[in-house]
């Protein structure tokens, strides 16, 4: 299906602070505009609606906007979050899959924020390849079965993001912040480090959402810094670190072997100046970087 665009007229002046005033959606608002648009939220969309005006205005915040910014937001829902951002002045792209919320968002802002300057796709993220804008930040509120995917597709997709702020269920956000040698590290912690520095900017209460949720949430945050190469490398890159964390606490030469040939893995991992008996987990970003310019090489 061919995402279907609704664009909203711009306001001026263009800034990047809330005025503290202005008609966020609350709690009764937010049930009312989902019985307005025939919608009960379902777990298969990971439809969790942020309902509390203050837990907007902090993630708006932690989002660090700047003067010229354009904000990309997936699942923009009910429109709490997109209201939030349009009262700091950002110009919004909204990506919405459901139909229902898709026709009944721009709606919602003509009547809170008359003016904000926003652009709403119905489509999947995960199928978005252009957008009428170019974004530089990514602020959204995600299920955490599909956050690392639309993330890492969005990043490769959209290389002008020099900021992402996500709300995640906490076990999603702690992989993506994760560090070699932790628990929580692994592959999505790997991919999502070629592009930026990635840390834990705050937790979330569940209580926030309607309906509530069965998982704690954390936001998560990225700050893009230079990519360490080419596409092609980072492509590379990444089948290294998909073998390698396929099976956990497995030695890297016998993880990939498969990939890389059993007669010269070990050689390849040395070249790079690795262990071939490390694991996985133990390698940096910059280490699979550097495997990866010896595979490239070859």
């Amino acid at each position: 299906m061919a995402p279907s665009m609704i664009s909203l007229p711009a306001r001026s002046p263009h800034t990047m602070t809330s005025s503290n005033a202005a008609p966020l959606l609350g709690a009764s608002e937010v049930r009312a505009l989902a019985e307005r648009a025939g919608v009960t939220p379902t777990k298969k969309l990971g439809q969790n609606f942020v309902h509390d005006a203050n837990t907007v205005r902090k993630i708006v915040a932690a989002a660090a906007l700047v003067e010229g910014d354009h904000v990309l937001e997936v699942g923009p829902g009910l429109g709490s979050l997109t209201l939030g951002l349009l009262d700091a002045g950002a110009t919004v792209t909204a990506i919405e899959i459901d139909s229902r919320l898709a026709a009944l968002l721009p709606q919602t802002i003509a009547t809170h924020q008359p003016g904000g300057q926003c652009t709403v796709i119905e489509a999947d993220a995960m199928e978005v390849k252009e957008l009428p804008t170019t974004p530089t930040v990514l602020v959204a509120n995600l299920p955490y079965n599909t956050a690392v995917p639309i993330v890492l597709h969005l990043l490769r997709t959209f290389p002008t993001l020099r900021r992402v702020l996500v709300m995640v269920q906490s076990e999603v956000a702690e992989r993506l912040a994760a560090h070699p040698g932790s628990k929580a590290y692994g592959s999505p912690s790997v991919k999502a480090g070629w592009f930026g520095r990635w840390s834990v900017a705050a937790p979330v209460s569940r209580h926030v959402f309607w309906p509530i949720p069965n998982v704690d949430s954390l936001l998560v945050a990225m700050d893009a810094t230079e990519p360490p190469g080419d596409e092609a490398l980072r492509k590379i890159m990444d089948e290294l670190v998909t073998h390698a964390f396929r099976t956990r606490r497995k030695m890297a030469r016998g993880a990939l072997a498969e990939y890389l040939g059993s007669d010269v893995v070990s050689e390849v991992i040395e070249k790079a100046g690795l262990q071939p008996t490390d694991r996985g987990e133990a390698w940096s970003v910059e280490d699979f970087v550097a495997l990866a310019r010896v595979v490239k090489a070859r």
